[in-house]
């Protein structure tokens, strides 16, 4: 039982509920499940709570519907919104004291039954921005340490949303400050602040000032940086600064959204930026993603089903596919107590690091197709997304069902 559950089922007459206090149950469940995020849904009868770990929502606990209002009223107080305002959207950030360091971000959102309310709950402690806990083999580390260790030049990492992106580059981040210290001027534009650094300037975008990516980034340029770090590129204003930074004495990281690692070029080429320049500048692409782990409390062997089986066999051999069968080479969580019936318990990175090198850069000058830069990539020795799943799944880490959705997805 949820300590919001136990909570509701203790008030009494005279001892009623105290709506900010249900209000930080709710959070600290969300805290202790180690959730990203907090749906409060209003339905027609009930306030469904859900909370997303590793990924996936799930229940957390029902709440009568006669709170809503009151638990719409307190959360709008807390990231300082209209309290008064129930029929527009509305986002704002909270930082309650009660929770030591913990940020959240609101959004507000009217539905034909209410008001609902998503919360991203960013909390440092439960974080790590290690580099060497973020999965990569021991050849993908060194060759993307080596990326780091450049002086200039542009790293841009890659996914859909939630693949990992922020913990990477954060990392990365973390990565540089280990090596120099304080002997580097690094500095970072970001949407938001998600982690606070030492040593580190950083900037949070207030576009109603007009403090946008490319605002921010023309000032920046004045600072002094030899390291910055930009939250997202958007646009061709940003990928222009981030390019010409690149060339011009600057370590620069940021994160692009495209669906695969090779891809990056296509899509910043659709933004205008010339080929000669990309290939000048850019020194690394890093992709990403998350697929969630079998939990060691209840794994054990077992037999992937035929959809998976059938797509495993276009990617590798028969004989592969049965060995790994007559060997018990496949492993899953069960369901236990300790993962909450889920047979997962947390989520590893899967990684594939495009070092750009002078085999890349000659498709990339010529606006070769896509799948040409790929190649080009394996042959000087990248190790792909679907490499990285598939050493997930024979190390017994996570399952070949796990893999295919969320590594291979683009593949199938």
């Amino acid at each position: 039982m949820s300590a919001t559950q136990a909570y509701l089922e203790s008030a009494t007459g005279s001892n009623p509920v105290e709506i900010h206090l249900l209000v930080n149950h709710i959070v600290q469940d969300s805290l202790d499940a180690g959730a990203s995020d907090i749906h409060i849904e209003p339905w027609d009868d009930v306030l469904g709570v859900r909370v997303r770990v590793s990924g996936i929502l799930q229940e957390l606990v029902y709440i009568p519907m006669e709170y809503h209002p009151q638990i719409c009223g307190r959360i709008k107080v807390m990231a300082n919104l209209a309290s008064h305002l129930k029929d527009v959207p509305q986002d704002g950030k909270a930082a309650p004291p009660e929770f030591d360091g913990v940020q959240l971000r609101v959004s507000i959102f009217p539905t034909v039954k209410g008001e609902k309310i998503v919360i991203r709950v960013f909390n440092p402690q439960a974080r790590t921005y290690d580099i060497n806990s973020l999965g990569f083999d021991e050849e993908t580390l060194e060759r993307y340490t080596r990326v780091l260790n450049k002086p200039t030049g542009l790293i841009l990492l890659t996914g859909p949303t939630g693949s990992g992106k922020t913990t990477a580059i954060y990392a990365s981040i973390g990565f540089l400050l280990e090596k120099h210290q304080n002997t580097v001027a690094i500095a970072s534009v970001e949407d938001p602040v998600e982690q606070n650094l030492m040593w580190v300037n950083q900037a949070q975008l207030n576009p109603p000032q007009d403090f946008t990516y490319v605002a921010a980034l023309r000032s920046l340029m004045r600072q002094d940086p030899e390291v910055i770090m930009i939250g997202e590129i958007r646009d061709v204003d940003t990928a222009t600064i981030a390019v010409t930074a690149g060339m011009t004495g600057h370590l620069v990281l940021s994160t692009i959204h495209s669906g695969t690692t090779s891809g990056v070029f296509a899509r910043l080429i659709n933004m205008d930026i010339e080929p000669f320049l990309l290939a000048s500048s850019v020194i690394g692409i890093l992709g990403v993603r998350l697929v969630r782990m079998n939990c060691t409390q209840c794994v054990s062997a077992y037999t992937p089903d035929d959809y998976a089986l059938h797509h495993l066999r276009q990617h590798e051999s028969d004989d592969f596919v049965e060995q790994a069968l007559a060997s018990q080479l496949f492993h899953c969580g069960w369901g236990c107590e300790s993962c909450h019936n889920t047979g997962f318990d947390g989520r590893g990175m899967v990684t594939e690091l495009m070092a750009v090198d002078e085999n890349v850069r000659e498709p990339v000058m010529n606006k070769r197709p896509t799948r040409e830069i790929q190649q080009a990539a394996v042959n000087g020795g990248m190790q792909t997304l679907w490499d990285g799943g598939l050493r997930r799944v024979t190390s017994g880490e996570s399952t070949i069902e796990e893999v295919l959705m969320k590594v291979a997805a683009e593949m199938l």
